[in-house]
């Protein structure tokens, strides 16, 4: 149902679904102005406004404000975690995270990917060695900035990666974020025969991540599993996490092949 809002158009009807309308405008994008999302759902500025603070007090949106723009906010992400866990994860999965955590003692984490799309499903960590927080604005929407998302860039069939790659400017994180596409490009091609990504301080100062593909039978990237700690403790040890990573990540691809149990 919907109902004509002041300009003659269609606009969503009730609180609730001018809400969802707001936040499905704001996803299709990865961020929007007011004037962006009101155009989108028809629904008037004013009120776009009104129900973009209620969600932001509420943890669904954010404000970037040098940049005038609404983005998701964490506790979307949270929700997806929550959707991703009900629909399952094979145990064995969640166990060899666990234990790359226990192991490296670093937090550690399994992401679904979906060409450059990916989601966060579990993670691993303590209060010793904590996860990324916030997961919000910029972990999907910047693949090029993280471990998770160039290990999806790397999997893309060429085409796409250059279509990606050509798609305006690469936004900087940090000044250790990648955005030269040609350096970019070198380090994908790198990732896609390693099957391994490292991200540098380049989308959290002072932090290193570390992911590595869970592939199905005919090659299509499934997943990832990844790693995050201060950029100490790599030192003398890389050669041993990168180990560990990707012998977790073999076992999680053979637990996924094998439709491996629920818990």
């Amino acid at each position: 149902m919907s109902i004509m809002d002041e300009r003659g158009e269609d606009a969503p009807a009730g609180q609730i679904a001018r809400a969802l309308a707001v936040l499905e405008a704001v996803a299709e994008h990865g961020s929007s102005t007011a004037r962006g999302i009101a155009d989108a759902t028809g629904i008037p500025l004013p009120t776009v406004y009104r129900i973009a603070q209620e969600l932001i007090r509420a943890d669904y949106l954010v404000h970037l404000r040098d940049e005038k723009r609404f983005a998701l906010g964490y506790k979307l992400h949270r929700l997806a975690v929550g959707l991703h866990e009900h629909l399952g994860i094979p145990r064995a999965v969640r166990e060899e995270v666990h234990a790359l955590h226990r192991d490296l003692g670093m937090a550690s984490y399994l992401a679904i990917h979906r060409g450059t799309d990916f989601v966060v499903v579990h993670v691993s960590d303590s209060p010793q060695a904590p996860r990324l927080s916030p997961l919000s604005f910029g972990f999907h929407e910047s693949p090029h900035a993280t471990a998770f998302g160039k290990a999806g860039l790397a999997s893309l069939p060429i085409e796409e990666r250059e279509a990606y790659l050509a798609d305006g400017p690469l936004r900087a994180h940090t000044d250790r974020t990648l955005t030269d596409p040609e350096q970019l490009r070198r380090q994908l091609e790198e990732i896609a025969a390693r099957g391994i990504a490292w991200e540098h301080q380049e989308f959290v100062p002072g932090t290193d991540c570390l992911a590595a593909t869970i592939k199905a039978d005919d090659g299509m990237l499934l997943g990832t599993v990844a790693v995050s700690a201060p950029v100490a403790a790599y030192a003398g040890r890389v050669r041993h996490i990168e180990d560990r990573l990707r012998a977790c990540a073999s076992r999680a691809g053979r637990a996924y092949r094998l439709g491996g149990h629920h818990a």
